[in-house]
Formats: C-alpha cells, sequence, structure tokens
C-alpha cells in the first residue's frame, strides 16, 4: 500500500510511513465521517401559511365564500328600490307568522307587532346561542340575516298608508282590513310617518348587514391567523433533534 499523506510505499502491515512518519490509525481515524455527519438531515420548517391543515383550508375557503356572497347581496339589496322581492322573504315570513300566535297573550298591540318583532328577533336569538359557543363567524351570518329581516319589514311599514302591498292571501291592504303596520302606526298616532319609518328601517338593515359582514371578516382573518400560530408552536423545533441525539451518545 501507499502512504495517504506523502504517497510513499509502505507494507501492508506496517502502521505508520517510514518517510513522513505518519500513524495510518490516526489519520483514518481523523478522515473517518463522525456520526454526526452520517445522521439523515432534519427537513427544512415548512412556511407558517402551508401550517393549515386540510380540513382548516376547507373551512377557511368555504366561510371565504360565504363572506363574498353575503357582500354581494348586501350590495344588489342597497341598489334594489324598497320593496323588491327576495328568496329569503318566504322563510321570514314563516317565523312573522309565528310571532303572531307567540304574542297572542299579550293583547292585541303585542300579537299584530309580534309577528314584524318575531321575525327580526329570531336571528338574534340564534346569534346570541353561536356566539355562547364561541361561533363569533355564525353569529355574525345571523346579524346579517337580523338586518336583512329589517330591509323585509320596511316596504310593510312604508306601505301602512297607501295599503297597496300584496299580502298573504293574495290581496293588498287595501282590498281587506288594511295591515298589522296600519294598524300598528295608527294606533301609535305615527301614521303620516309610515314612509320616513320604512326608509329608517331599511336603512338600519342595511347598516346592520354591512357591519355583519365586516365582523364576519375580521373572524375569519382572526380564526385563520390563531391556526397558523397553533399549528406552528405544536412542531417539534429543528434544534431539539441534534440535542437529543448528542445527549444520547454521551449516555452511550
Amino acid at each position: 500500500m501507499s502512504c495517504p499523506k506523502c504517497g510513499h510505499s509502505a507494507s501492508p502491515e506496517a502502521t505508520e510511513c517510514d518517510r513522513c512518519g505518519v500513524v495510518f490509525a490516526k489519520l483514518h481515524a481523523r478522515s473517518a465521517p463522525s456520526r454526526d455527519d452520517l445522521a439523515t438531515p432534519l427537513p427544512a420548517d415548512p412556511p407558517a401559511s402551508a401550517s393549515l391543515n386540510r380540513q382548516d383550508r376547507i373551512v377557511f375557503v368555504a366561510r371565504a365564500l360565504t363572506v363574498a356572497g353575503l357582500a354581494l347581496w348586501t350590495w344588489r339589496f342597497a341598489r334594489a328600490p324598497i320593496g323588491t322581492a327576495s328568496v329569503l322573504h318566504l322563510p321570514n315570513l314563516v317565523f312573522h307568522e309565528a310571532g303572531h300566535v307567540l304574542f297572542s297573550p299579550f293583547g292585541r298591540f303585542m300579537t299584530v307587532l309580534g309577528g314584524s318583532l318575531f321575525q327580526f328577533l329570531v336571528p338574534l336569538i340564534l346569534a346570541g346561542a353561536l356566539l355562547r359557543q364561541g361561533d363569533r363567524f355564525g353569529a355574525a351570518v345571523c346579524a346579517w340575516w337580523a338586518g336583512q329581516n329589517l330591509l323585509d319589514v320596511a316596504p310593510y311599514i312604508a306601505d301602512a298608508r297607501a295599503l297597496q302591498l300584496v299580502l298573504l292571501g293574495g290581496r293588498t291592504g287595501a282590498e281587506v282590513e288594511g295591515h298589522d303596520w296600519e294598524y300598528l302606526l295608527a294606533t301609535l298616532g305615527w301614521l303620516r310617518f309610515d314612509r320616513a319609518l320604512g326608509a329608517a328601517a331599511y336603512r338600519s338593515g342595511l347598516a346592520m348587514m354591512i357591519a355583519a359582514i365586516a365582523w364576519a371578516t375580521t373572524t375569519l382573518r382572526a380564526g385563520r391567523k390563531e391556526s397558523q400560530t397553533s399549528a406552528f408552536n405544536s412542531r417539534p423545533s429543528s434544534a431539539s433533534a441534534p440535542r437529543a441525539l448528542s445527549c444520547r451518545r454521551r449516555g452511550e
């Protein structure tokens, strides 16, 4: 064999070089790879944006689409004249009619008012229940629905004197004995303010819907940030693995 350092020929049994005096065993020990070098390198930490698991991403995308849809719907409501028909009118009407029954023990005035009042209260009750469970996004969506119910009631209020709104039976208020808000405003002496009150209810509903969308957006962004932070903190530190390996070596 030849000396790894100077290239001088040496016998296979030689332990050191006759020319340079290097000890072969020491030279091989220094050039041999260490156990740290042979250890499998740890993968690089993924970026924070990749820390969301698949379920979190699905929920985030679904909620983001919901917010976008509500924003578009609100914009269309804002551009439409008061009294424009909506697909939500019939579901709202179910709670409206139920409100008349629920408030009937409290006299005629509350029985009549109970229809409009209950269809506005149902989304708020649901929002409160969801908020107690920690579902702020669901509460924001229900708050949006409550605002939309004000839009649903607004033309009813504004029609108190004209009585041209088509009612549940297919006839207008003028063709029957008036309707709820004609009776309510006449009882209060506010009949001449019907259009102003209807417009105020419409604007209040729009403001409530916009505020609910802002709340849902803020909740969505905060929830995503919390999920990223939680996932990042749950990952094992890459610096801890070499230390644990070193400790095992010292204990061997």
